[in-house]
C-alpha cells in the first residue's frame, strides 16, 4: 500500500470514515503518522469545545469568588478548589460512572457515557476552575486608578464591566490563559486511558500511538510522532492567543520594533 493509499484509507479513520481494520503486520512509518494525525482530531475537538464554553463558566465564577455574598462565594470557592484540587485522571474516572449511574437510572442520559459528550463535560468543568483561578487573580490586578478613572467618568454596573473591567482582566490574565490552553489540549490525551471506551477503536491521537507502540514493541517511532503533531498543535494555539493579545492590546503603545540589521559604512 502506497502511502497515498493510505492517507486515503486512514485520514479520517479516527471519525469512522475510510477502512474499519486497523493494520496489523508491516507497519510503515506514513501508517503511524496517518493514523495518529486522525486521532489528533479528537485532541483538537475536546481542547477547542472545552476552552470555548469553560470560558464563560470561568468568568463567571471569578466574578463569584470576588462577590461580597457569601451564597456566591463560597459555592465558587469550593468549585475551584475540587476540580484544582483532584486529579483530572480520577475526575474522568469518577464522571464516567457517575453518567453511567445515571444512564442506568434514567435512559435519556446514555449520551453522557460517551467521551465525545461525557469525557467533554469534566473537561469543561476542570478548565473552568483553572481559568476562574486566573480570571480572579487578574481581576484582584487590576489598578485602582482605572477603577477610579471609570467612575470619574460616571461609569457604572454593566457599562463600567465591559468598558474598563472585563478588557483590563482579560489583558492581565492573556499570559497565563494562554498557558491554560495548552495544558487543556495536552491533557485531552486522558480521556480514552480513563473509563470513557474507544467505541470501534475511533479513539485519540495517544490512542493510535500506543497501539503501534504495543504492536511494534519500538515506542520510539509512534511517540516522537505524537510529539510532534503536540508541537505544531501548540505553535498554533500560541499563534492565534497572539493574534488575541493583539487584539486586546490594539490601543498600547508599541513595546518595541522589529530588529534590523545595520552596517557601518566603511570610510
Amino acid at each position: 500500500m502506497s502511502c497515498l493509499d493510505t492517507l486515503q484509507s486512514y485520514a479520517l479513520r479516527s471519525l469512522g470514515l475510510g477502512e474499519r481494520a486497523l493494520p496489523t503486520t508491516d507497519f510503515t512509518f506514513c501508517q503511524q503518522a496517518t493514523l495518529i494525525g486522525s486521532g489528533l482530531a479528537w485532541n483538537i475537538y475536546f481542547g477547542a469545545l472545552a476552552l470555548l464554553t469553560g470560558f464563560f463558566l470561568a468568568v463567571a465564577v471569578a466574578l463569584a469568588k470576588g462577590s461580597d455574598h457569601a451564597w456566591l462565594r463560597k459555592p465558587a470557592d469550593w468549585f475551584t478548589f475540587v476540580f484544582r484540587g483532584s486529579p483530572l485522571f480520577i475526575q474522568f474516572f469518577f464522571g464516567y460512572f457517575l453518567f453511567l449511574s445515571l444512564k442506568q437510572s434514567v435512559p435519556v442520559f446514555s449520551p453522557l457515557t460517551s467521551a465525545a459528550l461525557g469525557a467533554l463535560i469534566v473537561l469543561f468543568l476542570n478548565t473552568s476552575a483553572y481559568s476562574a483561578e486566573i480570571f480572579h487573580g487578574a481581576l484582584q490586578a487590576i489598578p485602582k486608578g482605572d477603577l477610579e478613572a471609570a467612575d470619574a467618568y460616571g461609569l457604572a454596573g454593566w457599562t463600567k464591566f465591559r468598558r474598563v473591567t472585563f478588557p483590563t482582566m482579560l489583558r492581565l490574565a492573556w499570559p497565563a490563559y494562554t498557558n491554560e490552553a495548552i495544558f487543556l489540549f495536552h491533557a485531552t490525551t486522558l480521556v480514552f486511558f480513563t473509563g470513557f471506551p474507544a467505541i470501534q477503536q475511533k479513539g485519540d491521537a495517544l490512542y493510535y500511538a500506543k497501539y503501534f507502540a504495543e504492536k511494534t514493541f519500538n515506542p520510539f517511532v509512534p511517540y516522537p510522532i505524537l510529539a510532534g503533531y503536540f508541537i505544531l498543535l501548540t505553535l498554533a494555539i500560541i499563534g492565534l492567543f497572539q493574534l488575541g493579545s493583539r487584539r486586546l492590546n490594539r490601543h498600547m503603545p508599541a513595546q518595541g520594533r522589529r530588529w534590523r540589521a545595520k552596517f557601518q559604512v566603511i570610510r
